[in-house]
Parts: C-alpha cells; structure tokens; sequence
C-alpha cells in the first residue's frame, strides 16, 4: 500500500511528519510520489490560525476531488483542539489527535478491517509524559529537525495551542544524545533543535534549557540551531553557557509579537519591551555576529493607532535580520476572541504593509553588514538559475557557483554582496 503525508504548520509538525514516515514504512508502506494517488493520505495540521484550519479544509476537499478512493486521516493540532471540524467533513475517515499519533498504523488496520469512520482523540492531562518518537532521517532535507520539547504552559491570550499540546513535557538527555548521534551518523551536518515553546525544556523534570543545548552540542560534530524561543529564558548566564560550543549556531528567533507594552499585557505576554532590548543587548554583548529574527503580530484585538505606532518604532530600533509579520486572526476557545475593540481587516492589512516596508529596509541592512565577511556556509540546494545556496551560522542566506558535490558540505564564503533578500559569495 501507498501513503502519503502533506505537512501543514511549524517545524514540530515537520518532525512528527517524520516519524509518521518511519512508522508506516517499518509496516510495509511505500511512500506515494507527489503525482501519484494513495492508498492513505494524512494531513499533518496547523491550528495555530483560522486560516491554518481553513487551508486544512481547502486540501481535504482537494485530496478528496483527486483521489477519490484514499483514507484521509486528520492529525495534528486542528484534529486534536476541534475534532468536531473534522468529524463534519465528509471526505475524513480518521480524525487522529496529537496524543494518538503513534498509533497511526493500528488505527490504520482498524479502518480497513470495517472501514467505518472515526475519531480518536484523547484530551491531555497535567502528569502527561513526553512522546519519544522514533526518527532517524528526513526526507528531501539536509538539515534535519529534533523535538525535545512538546506543550506549553503560558496560555498567551491569542493562542489555541496549550489547548492542542496539552502542558509541558521535555524529554531526557539521552534522548538528545541518542538522536542527535543517530542523525549525524546518517549524514546530517545540522541539527535545528525544536520545541511548541522550546525554552521552558526541563520545567517539568528538573531540568535546564541550557542542559540541553550542551548536550546536543557535546553528541557530535554538527551544527546545532535554535528553533523559535520566548524571550525571556534568554538571560546573560544562559547565553554565556551557550557561546562555549563553536558548532552553536548564534541565530535567535526571539518571538516578540509587539514592541508596546501595553499590547503586550493584553496578549499575557510575559515580558516588556525594555526587557526585550536589553536581552537583544546581552546576545549581541555575548556572540559576535549573531542574527536576531522574529515574529511580529499586528492588528491585535484593542490596538490604537499609538500602540501600532509604538510597536513599529520598537521593531525599527532593534534592527532584525529578519521579521515574519502576520494579522492577528481571532481563534475560539482563546481569551482574545472575547475581546472587545477587534480591529478591521483593512486596518490589518494596512499596519503589515507598513511594518512589512520597515522591516525591509532593517533586513537588508542586516545583510549588507554581512558583506566581506567569511563564513562557513552549509551548501544545501540548487536555485533554478543554477547557483547553489547554503545559510552561515547565523543563518543569513548565501548564493555561490558550485557544483552537485558541494550539497550537503560545510565550506568557507567570502560575502560579497547583496541581491535581493540573500547575500552572494565566493567559495574561499
């Protein structure tokens, strides 16, 4: 039989996604080509927006038109905070939730013993531990991804997710030097280390966050990144811990989500934008060259034309390498949704165009401070027009003339300029 499964949502999804693939294949599965009809098709899904659930939607209904005859199974945070979405669509056989993952394939053999559609999704408890799942390799991907961490705790008044992951569970050190060993024996020279809120790691065993970066970068001789992290975990020790490994790769997605303060607090936010600044600060102290990158929410329930306007001259100070911009999107089930003062959808668009113009001219200053530099460029794909492109320890991305047998190798770049939103460089 063939399956296939389409990704929806964060780098935590693209993991399980993973596993999901070693799971099926070690009980007989081939993996389906992107052309080809399947036998099971999972949709891996996102929630953390309306338009994520949505776009879930709009691809069942597609898979459906095209392959008429495959199980669709739903999975992933959609199916396991609203399991009743996916019960009202006709086209899902199996609505699997987050906790239930691992049981794909007897979940699998059930439905085709009495091809009867159901739902199997078990809400989390507090004392929940965490889900060891088996991944050696990814595919179509030189830089592989691992999860340590899983849940969160912060209920953040936009975000549906705590409701979807259920409350923090990290995993052990030997687990982070299993896998991170297993990965680099297979070939992989980076290592992005993941997690729903990545930071809080050891909250619920004792734990530090920083006890699981030493490990990862003490397992093998790799490249190990950061995923996405809250702000505050950062302190000046913690940081310092983190500079001793010369294969630690200093990119910080620090997610700020406004530089207002008192947007922040309607959000429950957990720090300010002075404490923000001064954590940036201390990286900047501590590490070299390092990149600073972000998430920036704006038209969030309540903010003033003043907030907006506090919140871009914040984002401007900073200077990121890099800024991912969104509207908010009102989620049920959240706080926010019940606030009072929801601003327009042309007001949303608006204030992104304008910090997207900003937070333009930002990036590209990031990238020319990176010209005449030498870095050591992780070479990982080939461009249509037949240039090769790899990301520095800082992630910047860098385009150079090479050739097949530089995929997949760490080489010395000297940057030479900018075009576009990469830099270009030749391989010393």
């Amino acid at each position: 039989m063939k399956a296939r499964i389409i990704t929806l949502g964060c780098k935590v999804n693209q993991f399980e996604t993973q596993a999901m693939f070693k799971a099926l294949s070690e009980h007989g599965y081939m993996i389906a080509g992107e052309d080809e009809c399947a036998d099971v098709t999972v949709i891996n899904s996102c929630a953390v927006t309306q338009a994520s659930e949505q776009k879930a939607v709009k691809l069942i209904h597609r898979i459906r038109r095209e392959d008429p005859d495959t199980v669709i199974v739903l999975t992933g945070c959609m199916a396991q905070a609203f399991p009743q979405s996916g019960e009202k669509l006709s086209e899902v056989d199996i609505v699997l939730g987050n906790k239930k993952r691992s049981d794909l394939v007897p979940t699998l053999d059930r439905y085709f013993k009495d091809r009867q559609k159901f739902t199997f999704v078990e809400d989390y408890a507090r004392k929940d531990e965490y889900e060891d799942l088996e991944i050696d390799s990814f595919v179509n991907r030189t830089r592989a991804f691992l999860k340590i961490e899983d849940g969160c705790n912060r209920f953040c008044s936009y975000c549906i997710i705590p409701y979807a992951r259920g409350r923090v569970r990290s995993c052990t050190l030997e687990y982070i030097r299993e896998k991170v060993q297993t990965l680099a024996k297979n070939g992989y020279k980076e290592i992005v280390i993941i997690g729903i809120n990545l930071s809080s790691f050891g909250s619920d065993n004792g734990l530090r966050f920083a006890d699981a970066v030493r490990t990862a970068c003490e397992s093998a001789d790799v490249r190990i990144r950061l995923g996405s992290l809250e702000p505050e975990s950062m302190d000046l020790e913690t940081l310092k811990e983190f500079a001793r490994y010369k294969n630690f790769c200093p990119q910080f997605h620090l997610s700020l989500q406004s530089g207002c303060d008192e947007t922040l607090r309607r959000m429950n936010r957990h720090y300010t934008s002075a404490e923000y600044a001064e954590i940036v600060g201390n990286i900047r102290q501590v590490f070299e060259n390092p990149s600073i990158t972000t998430d920036v929410m704006v038209g969030f329930a309540g903010e003033t034309d003043e907030e907006f306007q506090k919140s871009l001259d914040f984002v401007k100070s900073i200077g990121f390498a890099k800024v991912h911009i969104f509207p908010y999107s009102r989620r049920k089930g959240t706080a926010a949704d019940r606030y009072a003062n929801q601003i327009s959808p042309d007001v949303k668009k608006s204030r992104a165009a304008e910090m997207a113009r900003e937070t333009t001219l930002t990036s590209r200053e990031f990238l020319h401070s990176q010209v005449g530099r030498i870095e050591k460029v992780l070479i990982e794909t080939r461009n249509k027009n037949g240039r090769y492109e790899g990301y520095t320890m800082n992630y910047t991305p860098v385009f150079v003339e090479a050739d097949e047998s530089y995929i997949n190798r760490v080489v010395d770049v000297l940057i030479t300029g900018v075009e576009n939103e990469c830099c270009i460089g030749e391989i010393k």
